[in-house]
């Protein structure tokens, strides 16, 4: 039987020795870090390396991603440190999933920094609108016909849920599904949400099924809402680019 975690442990240590590089942290990304993997899903890893400090003094700069494998099980890429750090300036809310993923399988002191530092970076507005977004996305794509993929359910449900979380706790949402699920929901919703998981236990990714419609209506209901919120909400991004500074020259060894 494939050992994926040893198969996906030997392809981190590929990834540094071919490309010259230090993985800080390798993490699962997908439907399995969620806590709703079908049985026929891929393995989603997602990484943050660095480079030597003179690379980042190169007029032909390196690429800031390394893409190294995407087939049917494994889905392998990751972001520079550079990258990174500005991607949290911004308060991209997939890379504070990663940083929240429960399933970890590489990393280092150095990330124990980059994730205290990075928390002073995190913007409610701009993780609604992700969320809002991949929410509105996956309905209008997925979930308008009479039958529907019931995985896609999902892949509104949890942003939607992590929307409501930062709208009601102020805060980065937790990533697992089930720990969306200790919010407060109507009795009718849970029931249609746990009916949903014990079916989707035994299907797999690709079946179709006929629309839930207690379901459908709180997705449309939401990604109206939420849409909402989003726009009215203050532009609350950290614009004081210091700590990200001093805490880039102090991962790559640079002395001032």
């Amino acid at each position: 039987m494939r050992d994926i975690l040893k198969e996906i442990d030997e392809k981190l240590d590929e990834i540094e020795k071919t490309e010259n590089v230090k993985i800080l942290h390798a993490v699962e990304s997908g439907s399995r870090a969620w806590g709703f993997a079908s049985p026929d899903s891929d393995y989603d890893v997602r990484f943050v390396y660095v480079r030597d400090a003179k690379d980042y003094l190169r007029l032909d700069e390196p690429r800031d991603v390394i893409e190294w494998q995407l087939d049917e099980v494994l889905d392998i890429n990751g972001w520079d440190l550079k990258k990174a750090l500005k991607q949290f300036a911004r308060g991209n809310a997939t890379l504070f999933e990663w940083s929240g993923s429960p399933i970890v399988y590489r990393t280092t002191p150095e990330w124990a920094r980059i994730a205290e530092v990075s928390g002073q970076y995190f913007s409610e507005k701009s993780a609604v609108y992700h969320y809002y977004g991949t929410a509105n996305h996956t309905y209008q794509e997925y979930l308008t016909g009479e039958m529907v993929r019931y995985k896609k359910y999902f892949y509104a449900l949890r942003p939607i849920l992590a929307a409501m979380y930062i709208e009601k706790n102020h805060a980065a949402p937790p990533v697992l599904f089930d720990d969306l699920l200790k919010m407060e929901l109507s009795q009718e919703l849970r029931s249609a949400i746990d009916e949903l998981l014990e079916i989707k236990k035994r299907t797999t990714e690709k079946e179709e099924n006929p629309q839930l419609p207690v379901i459908r209506k709180f997705i449309e209901d939401e990604v109206i809402r939420l849409k909402e919120i989003a726009d009215y909400m203050p532009d609350d991004h950290n614009n004081d680019w210091g700590s990200l500074n001093s805490l880039f020259r102090e991962i790559i060894g640079y002395k001032m």
